[in-house]
């Protein structure tokens, strides 16, 4: 009995599991108060969706000329991140760093329960996600939902950011949409100055992407989110030393 109840339950994730596989088209705008043009290199965007996994390699979902692209598997991250120009940089300053790894790094980073969980409580710090029930509008030929998330500065004011998702894609927690589940579709960041920049799909292409596409790329040394920012930190310290000196 207990080896059927847990059959069942098994089926049951798996049911629940998306398995959704194609390419989604995003166009990139300038809009708010004041309008910029927005660079060739970031006017499109475009992710691979199988099952729960999200690849992209677009600039505007990068926000980094050193990070070559990003993957979402589940609830793990991994950011391929290319260092050599800055590695060349401290090592002809005669500059030694802790890490002695490749300057290739995958920075994996993999969210806990209890995180997952903590995405939802209302908090005024930090940030939280309100899922909007019975709000949705058609994007690209999909139903998207409405969600806000709730971003608080230092003085505690809220710089809300509605999210229009699609919860039938990709995985149940999804960090390059603040952690909302599935896919967004359309949103705006905040630039300040009265700038914002709007991402929008404009075509969601079902098929003609297998698990293959997904793999992560070669020559790269896997290292935690918490030894990553330990690396970071100290490049940002020889690096402001140098520029100092």
């Amino acid at each position: 009995m207990l080896f059927a109840a847990f059959a069942v339950l098994s089926m049951g994730a798996l049911t629940a599991q998306n398995t959704f596989k194609g390419t989604i088209i995003y166009k990139v705008e300038s809009t708010g108060e004041t309008a910029f043009q927005v660079p060739d290199q970031m006017a499109t965007a475009e992710l691979k969706v199988y099952d729960d996994k999200v690849l992209t390699s677009s600039k505007v979902f990068t926000n980094s000329p050193m990070i070559n692209s990003i993957l979402i598997d589940g609830r793990k991250q991994y950011m391929c991140w290319d260092l050599s120009m800055i590695f060349m940089y401290l090592s002809q300053n005669d500059v030694e760093l802790d890490y002695q790894g490749s300057s290739k790094i995958l920075a994996k980073t993999e969210l806990t329960q209890a995180q997952i969980d903590s995405l939802t409580i209302p908090d005024d710090e930090g940030m939280y996600i309100e899922y909007v029930a019975g709000e949705t509008k058609t994007i690209a030929g999909v139903t998207a939902k409405k969600a806000i998330i709730h971003v608080f500065g230092e003085e505690g004011d809220d710089h809300p950011i509605v999210v229009w998702y699609n919860d039938e894609m990709g995985p149940d927690v999804n960090l390059l949409f603040y952690g909302i589940r599935g896919i967004g579709l359309e949103y705006s960041t905040d630039l300040g100055e009265g700038r914002q920049l709007t991402l929008t799909a404009t075509e969601v292409k079902k098929g003609k992407v297998k698990e293959v596409d997904m793999l992560l790329p070669s020559g790269y040394d896997t290292i935690s989110d918490e030894d990553f920012k330990e690396l970071f930190k100290q490049i940002s310290e020889e690096m402001k030393y140098l520029q100092e000196d």
